[in-house]
């Protein structure tokens, strides 16, 4: 009898080792599948609270509490969501083995299903998955990257109840005023986290990057894991794309975002496109910068040097060769390569320009035809 007991005593023991041992798998995850959802880990919840998880309504939250900060991330919040992709590599066989995910974010803009998010958070995949701020993971396709702006487009099913962003003015931004970023620092764990700070600065160019536009300065929080995210003003509207990929390491209050001004028209072509197709001159061209970097003597004032020019390209068709330095295009001066690249971008395909270039210090225009740039240009 005593033995029995023994045994039954052992019995509830395993029981309750069993039903703890669910309790602590049960607790791991952020996202679930259809219905099957899987709360926060303990002691990782986000500083955003999902939609309808408040104790209380908004009426009763103190007008002292309830600031701009607070009415712009439960606006925007919602619409910002995690985006996994898997990674794979080689094994010794040469077979195609997962080693492991990587984790950014996006921001649903539109019904139908789009988001944006940066290409280096989906780039290399096809299809991802997409965890929605109510914490359910749906399948979500890539329809268009462009790595030269770190910009991609992901779809997921449209949906009248799916919550959206409004895209801002980021033209209208001033040094100074109120800066939300909000995203997924570190992965799906810390999911909807809130960092707050100014605009510290516009239209800035960063050396080391070769950055298509200028962008957005803010001293608010931008980790791995916030790419892709939101940068939202007080009113709740987003104004720039975070890229943690171009924040500088070791370096405190210096997060940086793509202006979503600069990145709208990006955004429609790839889901269009499924690409961006940019006007082509065909030269390859040095500024002052770069020609001392290389220790070339620079003796001319302004504008860009003409290295090389490609081969039937628009630029070919013209009396510029190299050794000619190019001043202008349609009246507008440049004297960095990146200056006259922002020009070009401001044009299409097909656009005619008038270029002003200095040949044996004589200056000429000429009217030049923008094409397509081809697949393998840089």
């Amino acid at each position: 009898m005593q033995q029995t007991e023994k045994g039954s005593h052992k019995g509830r023991m395993k029981i309750a080792a069993l039903a703890l041992a669910m309790l602590v798998i049960g607790g791991a995850g952020g996202c679930y599948f259809g219905e099957f959802q899987s709360p926060k880990k303990a002691g990782a919840a986000s500083s955003y609270q999902m939609p309808g998880s408040t104790n209380k309504e908004i009426k009763d939250l103190p007008a002292v509490r309830n600031t701009a900060v607070v009415q712009a991330v439960k606006e925007v919040g919602p619409a910002i969501v995690g985006i996994t992709t898997r990674v794979y590599d080689r094994d010794m066989f040469n077979r195609r083995v997962e080693v492991g995910q990587s984790v950014g974010s996006g921001v649903l803009f539109d019904k139908k299903g789009y988001i944006v998010t940066n290409n280096h958070v989906v780039s290399g995949s096809k299809e991802v998955n997409v965890c929605l701020s109510n914490g359910k993971t749906v399948a979500g396709k890539v329809v268009g990257t462009d790595p030269s702006t770190d910009l991609a487009v992901v779809k997921i099913d449209g949906s009248d109840d799916l919550p959206v962003a409004e895209f801002g003015d980021s033209d209208a931004l001033q040094v100074g005023e109120t800066a939300i970023a909000i995203g997924n620092p570190l992965g799906l764990e810390f999911q909807g986290t809130v960092t707050v700070g100014v605009i510290s600065a516009l239209n800035r160019s960063l050396d080391d990057i070769d950055q298509r536009f200028k962008l957005i300065q803010t001293d608010a929080a931008i980790n791995p894991g916030n790419s892709g995210g939101a940068l939202v003003t007080a009113d709740g509207k987003v104004v720039g794309i975070n890229s943690a990929k171009i924040a500088k390491e070791g370096v405190e209050g210096m997060g940086f975002a793509i202006p979503i001004n600069s990145a709208k028209g990006i955004i429609q072509q790839l889901i269009d496109n499924g690409k961006v197709t940019r006007a082509y001159l065909g030269v390859y061209a040095a500024d002052k910068d770069i020609a001392q970097r290389y220790g070339y003597n620079w003796d001319h004032d302004g504008g860009v040097l003409v290295m090389k020019i490609a081969s039937r390209s628009p630029l070919s068709l013209t009396d510029i060769r190299p050794g000619d330095y190019i001043t202008a295009i349609d009246g507008k001066t440049f004297d960095t390569v990146k200056g006259m690249r922002e020009i070009l971008d401001g044009h299409k395909p097909g656009d005619r320009i008038q270029v002003t270039y200095e040949h044996n210090g004589s200056k000429k225009t000429t009217e030049v035809l923008l094409a397509s740039a081809p697949e393998s240009d840089k």
